[in-house]
């Protein structure tokens, strides 16, 4: 049974529909920074999640259809999804929140913004919630434009477009980092009602951690297995025997990635120390620090697989389940 987020290119025509938009004679409410036009975010580094507003928005015309923004708490529909990605990426979306192709969010001509939806993919009954934060699509008679991610999730990437069912949810919190979004996920999976996965997603989201993660410093250890750069490493969250007796105890890590930017490092430790354990180890190479982020010890693989699918649905792609004893060769 595929939930959670266990579950285009699309050839999304915005801009050649804003285009056309601008060129009518018709005068028209637009949504403001929909398109391929709309600012590329400055930084470097992920793009922040959330910052945007609450946003319905007026009628407005693209290409000669007329769209009508509005609440629509009984929304369900079904239809045709497609998928947008590396051309609107990092680009600052309807509601003024920026778009990032590896998260779990999606485009909607006409729902609220931010909210949630259920989205289903009608040929392998996966399913997953995802954000909704900017207009889309305009092409033909599709219902809803996903992200790179969503589609992956959803198992259609390499078709480009599937038959869905997108079922409204409610109103997503304008500031979030991402966990509430996991914790909607977690919703899904264990079949709480729609009507009631954002208030359950609340508890969730304030539940204080499984672990006091706290950083505690280690000395240095021997050179890591498959990684022949690093000459030293110190673990966070727990001392160095203690992570050894964990090590022998527990049987599985999710590791997100390894970082050279450490602010990339704690802001993905920060994201999930409220929901999992996280540990945060630093290695010392040729080329600089390199800064690892793994969820655990978690002492069944079901809950590791659990995590393993927060972490793929808050963008973390790469990331990939490891065993104990994978484990205590790292750290010997």
């Amino acid at each position: 049974m595929w939930k959670f987020a266990r579950n285009a290119v699309v050839f999304v025509a915005i801009g050649l529909a804003l285009a056309g938009c601008s060129s009518s004679n018709k005068q028209a409410s637009r949504d403001p920074f929909a398109g391929k036009g709309s600012p590329v975010y400055p930084g470097k580094g992920p793009v922040p999640w959330g910052g945007g507003r609450y946003h319905v928005g007026k009628p407005y015309e693209v290409a000669g259809r007329w769209f009508e923004p509005k609440e629509q708490p009984g929304y369900d529909k079904k239809g045709t999804a497609s998928w947008y990605g590396e051309a609107f990426n990092r680009r600052q979306t309807s509601n003024g929140e920026w778009f990032d192709m590896n998260r779990l969010t999606a485009a909607h001509p006409t729902l609220p913004l931010p909210s949630y939806v259920k989205v289903t993919n009608l040929e392998n009954g996966r399913e997953v919630v995802v954000r909704v934060n900017d207009r889309g699509p305009f092409v033909g008679t599709r219902v809803i434009d996903l992200s790179k991610r969503t589609a992956e999730v959803l198992d259609f990437k390499h078709k480009g477009k599937a038959p869905v069912r997108v079922q409204y949810i409610g109103p997503a919190p304008l500031e979030d980092n991402g966990k509430h979004l996991i914790a909607m996920n977690k919703e899904l999976d264990r079949g709480t009602p729609m009507r009631k996965m954002i208030a359950a997603a609340d508890r969730r989201r304030g539940r204080a951690p499984a672990e006091n993660v706290m950083v505690a410093e280690a000395k240095p250890k021997k050179k890591l297995r498959k990684e022949p750069e690093a000459v030293a490493e110190t673990v966070a969250y727990a001392p160095p025997a203690e992570q050894e007796a964990q090590a022998m105890e527990i049987s599985w890590y999710v590791q997100l990635g390894s970082f050279t930017d450490a602010g990339n490092a704690q802001r993905a430790r920060d994201q999930f120390s409220a929901v999992w354990p996280v540990q945060f180890i630093e290695l010392s190479g040729a080329a600089g620090p390199v800064f690892r982020v793994r969820l655990g010890p978690i002492s069944s693989k079901a809950d590791a697989e659990t995590a393993l699918v927060d972490a793929q649905a808050a963008g973390y792609g790469d990331a990939r389940l490891i065993k104990t004893e994978a484990v205590q060769a790292a750290l010997q």
